[in-house]
């Protein structure tokens, strides 16, 4: 405490003990207004954190309701293009494979029921001729009746050897048709393993289309309960999101430590091409310049994408006319090259520079300059990457789409996140708030106990001679 302020400067202790006695004082004059002012201060503060947690739970129920709608629509559109290929896929499976399929399978079954036929006739055995059968019943009863005569003996042995070498004429002419007739089959044999691999094949077909159409009925399920927007369809759709978020952006660091190796290796001989010295935004020209060659291959990727319907990110690419998006490919493809050749022809640059360093560094310091004997290999290489590098961000499309997409689902269930801890905050602080008031004005009547007790007492004893009914007896006159 200042000197000035104490009423003896001697004795600092009893001019503190007498402003501590005024303070009590005047705290317990002003009780009652500083405990309404408590009171105020607090409710404000209270009810203003109580207001702004409500209005931030109206907008996390608004952002909610906006990240469902969203998540809907892109689980609908996502799931209309997969059923949208999955009957294309289906149409040219058909067209291809099953357009000729009727009279291929008559043409085929026809063929196979004639072979099985001639099969059949070819192992048949022969038949008894019946004529035969009576002509040997009748030489038996000519033998019977003639026996031992001797014209009998030679009619029934010429009628026998006939009846042998008519059998064995027969025989020999059965045998050379059998014959003939399994060797026709034995040459069919390789057109019926044709027909039973193309009918092999026209069963795999059949069995891809319906098993296409069982993926197909899947997905007109999904569709169905995205469209009803149950509650199922969201948790499905939001664990895809994630997933896709994840893993998009993983592809696209690995794409951006590409597109920093293909940086560093044209930025050397873009040096040596615009000039080292001067710079924009802080950065050399030439290093502005290698980025600017990146981006502009990952633009033409992106179009070259758009324009084999691969991406859906430029939805006007996807409105053009067939021929005007064809000729959009080709001129895309056309850059592209021209700039991979174009990176191809620095990164060889770079190592033709990078050689000419080395040979100035031995020449300075006094060693004769050498030429490796594989030098070539990684000046090659160098080439190769520089001319890979390019086709290779183009396919960055595919993870940038999915990762947009993905993105406005998890970073709104992020906001949502933010704003719901930011309503618990704001509610547990109005209430702390709340609290303390109580606990303020207990700590402002502790300091001024001893009035309060005063207080008490004096008005305790006023109450307690009123409830008795003893009032003061006033002296006689």
């Amino acid at each position: 405490m200042p000197k000035g302020m104490l009423i003896w400067p001697n004795n600092v202790g009893l001019s503190m003990l007498v402003w501590a006695v005024v303070a009590i004082v005047f705290m317990y004059a002003a009780r009652v207004p500083a405990h309404k002012a408590i009171r105020s201060m607090t409710r404000v503060i209270s009810q203003a954190m109580r207001l702004l947690a409500r209005s931030l739970t109206d907008a996390q129920k608004r952002m909610a309701l906006r990240n469902r709608e969203v998540l809907l629509n892109h689980g609908l559109e996502s799931t209309e293009r997969q059923i949208e290929q999955e009957f294309q896929r289906i149409s040219k499976s058909v067209e291809r494979d099953l357009g000729t399929y009727p009279a291929l399978h008559r043409k085929l079954s026809d063929q196979v029921t004639r072979i099985d036929e001639d099969y059949r006739a070819a192992t048949d055995s022969p038949p008894e001729p019946p004529a035969w059968t009576s002509a040997m019943k009748m030489a038996g009863e000519l033998v019977t009746k003639g026996a031992g005569d001797p014209s009998v003996t030679k009619v029934v042995g010429a009628l026998h050897q006939g009846f042998v070498s008519a059998h064995g004429d027969a025989m020999k002419s059965y045998r050379k048709n059998s014959a003939i007739r399994h060797g026709l089959l034995k040459k069919m044999n390789p057109t019926w393993r044709r027909m039973a691999d193309t009918l092999e094949t026209v069963d795999k077909t059949v069995n891809g289309i319906a098993e296409r159409s069982r993926h197909i009925d899947q997905l007109m399920d999904q569709y169905h309960q995205i469209a009803k927007k149950s509650d199922k369809a969201e948790r499905m759709l939001a664990t895809s999101a994630l997933t896709q978020f994840l893993i998009s952006g993983f592809v696209l660091v690995i794409a951006a430590l590409g597109g920093f190796i293909n940086f560093n290796l044209i930025a050397l001989p873009m040096s040596e091409m615009v000039g080292a010295g001067s710079q924009l935004a802080g950065m050399k020209v030439y290093q502005v310049a290698a980025l600017v060659i990146i981006l502009v291959e990952i633009t033409m990727g992106l179009f070259l994408m758009e324009s084999m319907r691969i991406t859906r990110l430029f939805p006007i690419i996807g409105t053009m006319e067939d021929k005007t998006r064809r000729r959009m490919m080709w001129a895309t493809f056309a850059i592209l090259f021209i700039l991979a050749s174009i990176e191809s022809s620095l990164a060889y640059m770079r190592d033709l520079l990078a050689a000419d360093r080395e040979a100035l560094t031995q020449s300075l310091a006094g060693v004769q300059a050498s030429d490796p004997e594989f030098r070539w290999i990684p000046a090659l290489g160098q080439m190769t990457l520089g001319f890979i590098l390019p086709f290779a961000l183009t396919f960055v499309a595919i993870p940038l789409e999915s990762f947009v997409h993905s993105a406005r689902s998890v970073l709104g269930h992020a906001m949502e996140a933010i704003l719901r801890a930011l309503v618990f905050s704001f509610r547990m602080i109005g209430n702390l708030v709340h609290h303390m008031g109580s606990g303020i004005i207990n700590a402002y009547d502790l300091v001024i106990f001893l009035p309060l007790k005063a207080e008490e007492l004096i008005l305790g004893s006023a109450a307690g001679r009123e409830k008795s009914g003893k009032r003061p007896k006033v002296p006689a006159a």
